[in-house]
């Protein structure tokens, strides 16, 4: 006959089962995951308004940087919003104005060639990783004249020249020119801009 301090620890072990925990000590129940699509919202409120739930997102995103159409519908999906519901809200947002494709890659263009003086061919490429559509970003890009471009790749040559003192030329050149295909600049305009740098530097070709 077992004694009664064994028995107790047995019945200890069956009410530990009982409630239905992990190996860590947390409810199992705990541990299960959101069904599939629902928002982390949904998931601390069942009955939230699921168009209620999809504009706060956008807005809260909004409200950090601007952001494209496709930019806050990703946002959205990554966080369980249906995709009617997300079509529904950026469509209205759109009457309002707070979603505008044009305007924004308008602005991203201006932007990135003032600050890093990107090229065309690079801002395009921007211009189609936050998703804004192929007509929309040639419109934005339109603004951009070769005389604006030629202008950015001499800006930044001339920010690069100084610290190349003392190389070879030809190290000059390719480094210089190597800045400039980074930021999308065709070699031809690239190489242009590059000598005419340095024989301005040395007043002389």
């Amino acid at each position: 006959m077992a004694s009664p301090g064994a028995t107790g620890r047995r019945t200890s072990g069956r009410r530990g089962h009982g409630r239905g925990t992990s190996s860590a000590g947390r409810p199992a129940a705990e541990e299960g995951t959101a069904p599939a699509g629902s928002s982390v919202q949904q998931r601390e409120d069942p009955d939230a308004d699921p168009v209620a739930v999809a504009r706060a997102i956008a807005l809260r995103q909004l409200t950090m940087a601007p952001r494209s159409r496709a930019e806050l519908a990703q946002k959205m999906a990554s966080r369980g919003v249906a995709p009617d519901v997300a079509e529904q809200v950026l469509d209205r947002l759109a009457e309002v104005g707070l979603v505008d494709d044009e305007a924004y890659a308008g602005m991203l263009v201006r932007s990135r060639q003032e600050t890093r003086g990107l090229a065309r061919r690079a801002l395009q490429h921007e211009l189609r990783r936050k998703g804004v559509d192929d007509d929309v970003a040639r419109g934005a890009l339109a603004d951009v004249t070769d005389e604006d471009e030629r202008a950015a790749a001499e800006d930044l040559v001339a920010r690069r020249l100084r610290a190349t003192r003392g190389l070879d030329r030809q190290v000059r050149e390719r480094r210089l020119a190597g800045v400039l295909a980074r930021k999308g600049y065709p070699a031809g305009v690239a190489y242009a801009v590059v000598r005419a740098a340095l024989e301005d530097e040395t007043g002389a070709p």
